[in-house]
C-alpha cells in the first residue's frame, strides 16, 4: 500500500496496464514519447487511485469514472476493465490539450436532441404511418406484406437476412420483381426492366430513394441498445408515402410520440393471435423420446444445434431439419420446406433463436433446450420479451410456401386486408400452440414469462450520423486515436429523453486496430468501424488490419494478395475437431468481412465472385465437420455444466463489483499502489476467464 504524502510512491508503481499502453502502436497518435508517456501515466494513475475510495463530495466526476470501470468489469470481466482503463487514459491525455473554445465547439456538435431534423428531405414528404401491433402469429406482418404487393415501388426491411431472403423469394415467386440487399449479399435484377421492390436488412435501407410503400418489421427493436439506431434511421429517414411498421404493442407509446415529432399521420392497427397459445405444465424432463411431429427444439449455438439433431435422430429414429442464422439462405429454405411439408418424414426441427423473428415454419410446439444464451462474453438468461417471441412461434397458421402456392389468395381476400382484429376469413384456422422446456428446471421461468408483459419501450436508439462525426473529428489533433473521438462524442452528447445512444460495441476496438493507417479518412474509419467483426476471434485483428491497409493504399485487394487468409485449409482433408472447426469458422468470417467491404470499397476489393464461391465451399465443409464434431453422447451434459459454471462466475463477479468501499480520506495510507491493484481488487474473487474460454469455444 502507498500513501499520498509521497506521490512518487504511486507514480512509479509498475503494472501490466502501463506496459501494455507503453508498447501500444497508439503512443505516437497520442503525441507521446516513452519518456513523456511515463509522466502522463503517473498522473493518470494518481487521479484514478486517489478517487478509489471516494464516492461522493468534491470528487463526483472522478467517482463516476471509477463507476464506469466497475461497470465495465461487471459487463465484460477483466478484458472489459482493461479496455475501459485504456480509453480513460486516452481521455486523460487528450482532454488536457482542449481549449475552452474546443470544448464549446465539441459540446455544440454533440447536441443530438433533435434527430428528426437529420433528414430534411424526408420531413418535406407527407407520410402516413400504419402501425400493426399484436402478439406473434396474429397476421400483422402478413397484412403489411399484402399491401406491399399492391405497390408500384416498395421496400421490406427486417432484422435478419433470412427474413429478407424469405420476402425476396416470396415476391419473386409471385411474379413481383424484387432485389435482395444485405450487408454481404446483393442480388439486383438488372435485365429488362429494373425491379422496383427491395427486400433488405434494416441497416441497409436506401434513405435517398422515393418509395410508395415501406414495411419495417420488428419495430420494437428500435429500443435495442445495440441495433436500435437502424430502426430509428429507417423510421426517421425513409422517403415512403405509406409506412407500415410491424411489431409488439409495447412500441405504441414511443411510435406515437415519434410520429408527432415528425409531423406524420399515424394509424394504429391492433391484431389478436390467430391460434391459441399455452405454456405446458410439464417439461420433457430431458427425455427426447417424448418429442413428436411438429416439435421445434430451440438451441443457442451452432455446434449445439448439430449435436441435438444427431442425438434426437439416434434416440428417436425421427429425421430432423435444422435452421440457424448463418445457414446459407438456399439451404435454410430447403430445410424449412422439409419440415413444413406434412407428407415427408422430417418430423422435428432444431433451430436457433432466429425463428423468433418471424420465419414461416409450421411449428406445433416450442421446446427450449435452455434459457441461457451466450452474448459473446458470458451466458445471460433470456429476457421475457425473447421467451414470448420465440415461444409464440408455436401454432403458426401459415407458411411462406403455402402463401406462395396460393395464387388465388388475393382474389379470395378481396378488400379484407385491413381487418382490425386480425380475424381474416381468408386465413385458415390452426391448432393450439404449446411451449415447454427440455429440462424441468426451466419450466417455471417459461410459464412466468408467457403470462407476463414485457416492459414498455421508452426510447429509440440513435447513432451520430457520419457528417456530425466528421465535423466533430476536426476539433482534435490529426493523429488523435479515432476510438477516443467516438468515445468523447458519446460521453458529452446531449439527448432527448425519447432517444438513447446505442453502444459502441466493437467500434472502439476496431478503431484502435486501424489507427496506424494514416491514409484512412474519417469517413473510411467510420465505415470500417461498422463492419461485422468480432475482435475476440483469434487472428481477426490481423485480417482487419490487412483489409484496412488495402483501403488505405487503394490497392492490393485481390483475395489472392492477402496472405493473412489461410485459404490452403480448403486443400486439407476435413477432420472433426475443435481446432479445425475454428479455422474454418475463422476463414468464413474473414470471407464475409471481405464481401461486406467489397460493397463499400468496390474499387479495392475486386474478387467478390471468387469469394462468394469460396464462402460456399467453407459453409459446406463447416456443416460436414459440425455433424461429425457434434457426435458426442456427452455434449449436451457438457454444455449444461459449462452454462451453470458460467452463471456462477457471473454471480461472483457481480457480488465482487457491488462491494462498496468505505469512504476514507484522500490521504489515507491504505490506497493501492497501482492500477493493476485496483483491477485485482475488483477481480479478487473472479476466476471466470478459463471457464468463459471454454464456453466461448463451445458456443
Amino acid at each position: 500500500m502507498a500513501t499520498l504524502k509521497d506521490k512518487r510512491d504511486i507514480q512509479h508503481g509498475n503494472g501490466t496496464q502501463e506496459y501494455q499502453l507503453k508498447d501500444s502502436q497508439l503512443l505516437e497518435a497520442l503525441g507521446l514519447k516513452k519518456n513523456s508517456f511515463s509522466e502522463n501515466f503517473a498522473n493518470f494513475r494518481y487521479a484514478i487511485i486517489s478517487t478509489y475510495l471516494t464516492t461522493a463530495g468534491p470528487h463526483v466526476r472522478e467517482a463516476a469514472m471509477f463507476e464506469s470501470l466497475r461497470q465495465a468489469y461487471v459487463d465484460k470481466g477483466e478484458q472489459g476493465l482493461d479496455a475501459q482503463l485504456k480509453y480513460a487514459f486516452y481521455g486523460h491525455v487528450t482532454s488536457a490539450r482542449f481549449t475552452e473554445s474546443d470544448v464549446s465547439n465539441q459540446i455544440g456538435l454533440a447536441d443530438l436532441r433533435y434527430p428528426v431534423e437529420w433528414f430534411p428531405a424526408t420531413r418535406a414528404t407527407q407520410r402516413t404511418l400504419h402501425l400493426h401491433v399484436g402478439p406473434t402469429n396474429s397476421g400483422k406482418t402478413y397484412h403489411a406484406l399484402k399491401r406491399l404487393e399492391e405497390a408500384e415501388s416498395g421496400l421490406y426491411a427486417g432484422p435478419l437476412r433470412l427474413l429478407a431472403h424469405e420476402v425476396y423469394t416470396r415476391l419473386n415467386a409471385k411474379g413481383i420483381r424484387c432485389n435482395l440487399i444485405t450487408g454481404d449479399d446483393r442480388r439486383v435484377i438488372t435485365e429488362e426492366e429494373a425491379a422496383k421492390m427491395t427486400a433488405c436488412t434494416v441497416e441497409m435501407v436506401p434513405l435517398n430513394q422515393d418509395l410508395d410503400i415501406a414495411v419495417i418489421d420488428e419495430i420494437q427493436m428500435i429500443g435495442s441498445k445495440e441495433r436500435g439506431w437502424a430502426w430509428t434511421q429507417a423510421l426517421l429517414g425513409l422517403k415512403a408515402k405509406e409506412f407500415h411498421l410491424c411489431g409488439e404493442e409495447r412500441a405504441v407509446p414511443l411510435i406515437r410520440e415519434l410520429a408527432a415529432m415528425m409531423g406524420d399521420k399515424l394509424e394504429i392497427h391492433k391484431y389478436q393471435r390467430l391460434s391459441p397459445l399455452r405454456a405446458m405444465t410439464t417439461s420433457l424432463n430431458g427425455d427426447l423420446q417424448r418429442l413428436r411431429k411438429g416439435d421445434c427444439v430451440v438451441v443457442f449455438s451452432r455446434v449445439g444445434i448439430h449435436a441435438m439433431k444427431l442425438e434426437i435422430e439416434k434416440y428417436t429414429g425421427k429425421r430432423v431439419a435444422v435452421v440457424y442464422g448463418s445457414l446459407p439462405p438456399e439451404i435454410r429454405a430447403q430445410q424449412a420446406k422439409l419440415f413444413n411439408d406434412p407428407d415427408n418424414d422430417y418430423d422435428i426441427l432444431v433451430a436457433s433463436d432466429a425463428i423468433g423473428m418471424g420465419l414461416n415454419l409450421s411449428i406445433k410446439r416450442i421446446i427450449f433446450e435452455s434459457l441461457l444464451r451466450h452474448d459473446g462474453t458470458s451466458y445471460k438468461r433470456l429476457p421475457i420479451s425473447d421467451i414470448k417471441q420465440i415461444g409464440g412461434r408455436a401454432g403458426r397458421f401459415r407458411t411462406a410456401v403455402q402463401d406462395t402456392r396460393d395464387v388465388n389468395t388475393k382474389r379470395r381476400l378481396g378488400n379484407t386486408d385491413k381487418v382490425e382484429d386480425g380475424k381474416d376469413p381468408g386465413l385458415p384456422r390452426s391448432n393450439l400452440g404449446l411451449v415447454t422446456s427440455l429440462e424441468t428446471d426451466d419450466l417455471p421461468s417459461i410459464r412466468e414469462a408467457m403470462q407476463s408483459e414485457a416492459p414498455p419501450i421508452l426510447s429509440a436508439g440513435i447513432f451520430p450520423p457520419a457528417n456530425i462525426v466528421q465535423k466533430f473529428a476536426t476539433y482534435f489533433p490529426h493523429d488523435t486515436p479515432f476510438s477516443y473521438i467516438l468515445l468523447r462524442l458519446h460521453e458529452i452528447s446531449r439527448l432527448s429523453p425519447r432517444f438513447h445512444l446505442c453502444s459502441l460495441h466493437e467500434h472502439l476496438g476496431i478503431a484502435d486496430v486501424i489507427q496506424p493507417f494514416k491514409n484512412l479518412s474519417v469517413s473510411d474509419r467510420l465505415v470500417i468501424c461498422q463492419a461485422p467483426v468480432g475482435l475476440r476471434d483469434r487472428g481477426m485483428p490481423g485480417i482487419l488490419a490487412a483489409y484496412s491497409r488495402c483501403v488505405a493504399e487503394q490497392r492490393g485487394g485481390s483475395i489472392l494478395n492477402i496472405p493473412d487468409l489461410k485459404l490452403e485449409i480448403l486443400d486439407k482433408q476435413a477432420v472433426p475437431g475443435r481446432e479445425y472447426l475454428r479455422q474454418l469458422e475463422f476463414l468464413h468470417k474473414a470471407l464475409v468481412l471481405y464481401l461486406w467491404l467489397s460493397y463499400r470499397f468496390a474499387g479495392v476489393f475486386t474478387s467478390r465472385a471468387t469469394v462468394v464461391y469460396l464462402k460456399t465451399l467453407v459453409e459446406d465443409r463447416i456443416d460436414r465437420v459440425l455433424a461429425d464434431y457434434a457426435n458426442d453422447g456427452n455434449f449436451r451434459l457438457k454444455m449444461k455444466t459449462l452454462r451453470e459454471l458460467s452463471m456462477i462466475e457471473n454471480l461472483k463477479r457481480q457480488l465482487v463489483a457491488n462491494k462498496k468501499p468505505q469512504q476514507k480520506a484522500v490521504n489515507d495510507d491504505t490506497l493501492p499502489s497501482s492500477l493493476d491493484e485496483v483491477s485485482l481488487t475488483l477481480a479478487a474473487d473472479d476466476t471466470s476467464s478459463p471457464i468463459e474460454e471454454q464456453v466461448a469455444a463451445a458456443a
